[in-house]
């Protein structure tokens, strides 16, 4: 008899994560992961979720407010978060729990305090993980492990992890209410890389004139200095241009598309551009098949694939977690 894995998301997005646990379930005969509920408060991220995924179980809202005014949730098993990263980031202020995106973590805490599902799996950048002398991860461990859950963490990198052409290191933390099931769970090993930015960007095909550099722009002299090669990417840094030196996509951030830092951009037959909102949700690993809303602006596109996740890498681990929950060796 099969088992299915009810799934609640906090923080979701588009619904990246969900994407990848039904992917996951799909490679079992036996077992099915069924969304009951998400959040987030971006209205314009959950315009894009209900296209993927309808509305029946979206709450579109503050968590706080969610839970400060104990509205019903579903019980469930699995909680995903891919929480705010910006407090941690590299390229934010890293101001951690003073700023009101890192204590966001404490509605994982008061909603595991609620709920106390089975398990979860919680995201955010590398850089989680060595904040404030590793101070920060050793709250948020205590705090996991204060609900009763046995945890383990590793960073997975896009390339590394999914056969994806981006260069995406993330720290991905799992967490079970029964240590047995976290001995049996292992996050996955390096895979090879196989797949080049050509597999998502055709240089030979032009794109609408708006994604082009032209000659006049004010920037157009330095990107023809430094942007010599088809096959990698370069980023718009503020003030200069940087190679990547993978031969892949620059890590794709939430404010790549509102005013010009940390732009990835490329060279195709017809110039210098950037990438159209549908290439960094493949670079992200989303289906072509995954519906973008027709007329929204193009910044809210590019934010809501910069907050998104690696689908391949977080599909890896919901397998081996679909794993350890069933003994399915």
């Amino acid at each position: 008899m099969g088992k299915t894995f009810r799934l609640a998301s906090m923080f979701s997005g588009v619904g990246g994560i969900e994407l990848a646990f039904l992917n996951a379930s799909k490679k079992f005969d036996d077992i099915e992961v069924d969304v009951v509920w998400a959040n987030d408060i971006d209205k314009h991220a959950c315009i894009t979720y209900q296209e993927n995924f309808g509305n029946d179980h979206l709450v579109e809202d503050s968590i706080r407010d969610v839970l400060a005014r104990e509205d019903f949730i579903p019980d469930f098993d699995i909680l995903t978060a891919g929480f705010p990263c910006q407090a941690f980031s590299i390229a934010g202020y890293q101001n951690g729990f003073e700023d009101e995106r890192g204590n966001l973590f404490f509605q994982i805490d008061k909603m595991l305090e609620l709920k106390s599902p089975e398990c979860f799996l919680l995201e955010n950048v590398k850089n989680l993980q060595s904040h404030d002398n590793k101070n920060t991860f050793n709250v948020i461990e205590d705090y996991l492990k204060h609900r009763g859950y046995h945890i383990a963490a590793d960073v997975l990198d896009a390339m590394e992890h999914g056969n994806l052409p981006q260069t995406r290191e993330r720290i991905f933390i799992v967490g079970f209410k029964d240590e047995d099931t976290l001995k049996r769970f292992e996050f996955p090993g390096p895979i090879k890389l196989t797949k080049t930015i050509h597999n998502i960007v055709n240089t030979s095909k032009k794109k609408p004139e708006y994604f082009y550099y032209k000659k006049d722009h004010q920037y157009y002299p330095m990107l023809k200095e430094h942007m010599k090669k088809k096959d990698t990417m370069y980023q718009w840094r503020r003030v200069y241009v940087r190679e990547n030196k993978s031969n892949a996509c620059p890590t794709l951030t939430a404010n790549m598309g509102t005013g010009g830092h940390n732009v990835p951009l490329l060279i195709d037959d017809f110039g210098f551009r950037k990438l159209t909102p549908e290439e960094t949700f493949l670079f992200q690993g989303f289906p072509k098949s995954f519906k973008l809303p027709k007329g929204m602006a193009r910044s809210h596109l590019y934010k809501q694939a910069g907050n998104s996740v690696p689908i391949p890498v977080v599909e890896r681990v919901a397998v081996n977690m679909l794993k350890a929950l069933t003994n399915n060796g």
